[in-house]
């Protein structure tokens, strides 16, 4: 199935929820807001939130610095 990812269109498995696509190595789970669609996607959400094709998710990581 064809999602797009941070612009860039990705294959991924039939079924797959966010909470297994972001710890499939795609982010950091601890330091990642997850956009779905336009909308952000609360962690406690992402094992309830299975993905379809087409469509769009954006991961914004948080970088520290001073």
């Amino acid at each position: 199935m064809k999602i797009t990812v941070n612009g860039k269109a990705t294959e991924i498995d039939e079924g797959m929820d966010l909470h297994r696509f972001v710890h499939s190595g795609k982010a950091n789970p601890e330091k990642v807001i997850l956009v779905l669609n336009d909308g952000v996607v609360k962690s406690d959400q992402w094992s309830l939130t299975v993905l379809s094709e087409g469509d769009r998710v954006e991961l914004v990581s948080f970088v520290g610095g001073g």
